[in-house]
């Protein structure tokens, strides 16, 4: 996404049932962690499936800034040729990571224990959130960290070359530090060792085993004690990048809402720490079926099959919120389809994405017509069945607010507007075409 082009509105409007095959996108956070750990490999990694949205082609692009190889071969299908663990070379240039958290932080973790320095910027979005939270752990490796006032973005990194291997534990639930800190442990000599108080995300562990690492997770009474051997040497590998869930979530939700649907989602993954909404979701009498359940590139996935039902409102349980981090936007969307009050609990950490998450579906739903509540940590929804519409959602550079009221808007009873539709590209270029496919109305 241009961070100078004029914003491009959009407006959703309530639509016939929607029919046939939503093929969504790879998953975003595999794809990212896919083409760190190819260059991070000593020779060849071969990636199908990769997403090729904007959030993992500026990591494809840090990547080749390191100094590894990378290739697109055709549609999703990609190669790195990689360097090594602490063969990055100093890049010559700033690294952008354009809207991506997940693709700055982990690849600061990576190159923080090369002695090397790295500049990283990204957008007015990306340049909001907060760094200090992956920043902090990496200087206890012995880097050295410069930023802007309120440890923001644009961050120097001036990696060490004597690291020590660190014990430390998440102060929140959050697959992105954890993974930053296990990633510049590659480097490290001995054990670094990460503690989580609830298990979140667990992409970067299977792929560290794929590719060789010794790595091992434990439940203790201290909570989920990851443990990895530092300086291995990493083996390129196949990946097989699973569709993504949160992108499957848009054109599950829409066929969930708008009467008469049935859609098919082939190869979603359903990977357990990532499984949260469609627990929730069955839990709210959703009609949805797993079939074809298998194993590829070491994910669970399963085609699913989605048909419109009645819905009733639940409470998602404060452990689960690190399941389901993401798909808390589309849910409160949902939620007001559905009958009764929904609470979502535990969902602090959305105050710290792209937006403040919760901020904006409380203000965007409102100006709907939905009965929403907040605190700090729980967003509650009154569901009535429907949703009025009519109104205009402030998306604040986030693809995922974006989509939701679009979503909403398809079986609203007026049309849901977006004040800018650029950000969907981040993560699901093919969303427009792939929902007006299935019969959506957007424009």
């Amino acid at each position: 996404m241009s961070h100078s082009a004029a914003p491009q509105p959009m407006i959703a409007r309530r639509s016939g049932p929607l029919q046939g095959e939503a093929r969504v996108p790879g998953d975003k956070s595999i794809s990212h962690r896919a083409l760190i750990l190819g260059a991070l490999s000593v020779g060849e990694t071969h990636i199908t499936g990769l997403l090729e949205g904007q959030d993992v082609l500026d990591t494809a692009s840090a990547m080749q800034a390191f100094g590894a190889q990378v290739e697109r071969l055709g549609i999703g299908e990609w190669k790195v040729n990689g360097v090594g663990v602490g063969g990055f070379a100093e890049p010559a240039g700033v690294i952008d990571c354009g809207n991506s958290g997940t693709g700055v932080r982990l690849i600061m973790g990576a190159m923080a224990t090369t002695p090397i320095t790295a500049t990283f910027t990204g957008d007015a979005s990306l340049s909001r959130r907060p760094m200090g939270r992956i920043t902090d752990p990496l200087e206890l490796f012995g880097c050295e960290v410069t930023a802007r006032e309120g440890k923001r973005l644009p961050v120097t990194i001036k990696g060490t070359a004597d690291a020590v291997p660190v014990r430390y534990k998440t102060p929140m639930a959050s697959a992105q530090v954890k993974s930053a800190v296990l990633l510049a442990g590659l480097n490290s000599p001995g054990e670094t060792v990460v503690i989580e108080a609830e298990p979140t995300r667990d992409h970067t562990e299977r792929m560290l085993a794929g590719f060789g690492a010794t790595i091992t997770t434990e439940k203790t009474d201290q909570g989920y004690v990851i443990t990895l051997q530092g300086r291995p040497e990493l083996k390129p590998q196949p990946v097989a990048v699973p569709r993504d869930p949160s992108s499957a979530a848009f054109p599950v939700a829409a066929a969930l809402i708008v009467p008469g649907s049935e859609i098919r989602v082939p190869g979603v993954s359903r990977n357990p720490t990532r499984d949260g909404l469609y627990v929730t979701l069955l839990e709210m009498g959703a009609d949805i079926t797993f079939e074809n359940e298998r194993v590829e590139g070491g994910e669970p996935v399963a085609d699913l099959l989605v048909r419109h039902g009645p819905l009733k409102g639940v409470t998602t349980p404060e452990d689960r919120a690190a399941s389901m981090i993401d798909e808390f936007p589309i849910l409160s969307v949902i939620a007001c389809f559905a009958t009764g009050t929904t609470v979502m609990q535990g969902v602090k950490e959305l105050r710290v994405k792209e937006s403040d998450r919760i901020a904006a579906m409380v203000a965007g739903l409102r100006a709907n017509g939905a009965s929403v509540d907040e605190t700090e940590d729980t967003m509650t929804v009154h569901g009535t069945g429907a949703l009025a519409g009519g109104g205009t959602a402030v998306t604040h550079l986030d693809h995922r607010i974006a989509m939701s009221f679009l979503v909403g808007g398809l079986a609203s009873e007026q049309p849901i507007g977006v004040d800018d539709g650029r950000p969907i590209a981040t993560s699901f270029p093919d969303f427009l075409p792939l929902m007006t496919a299935l019969g959506a109305q957007i424009a």
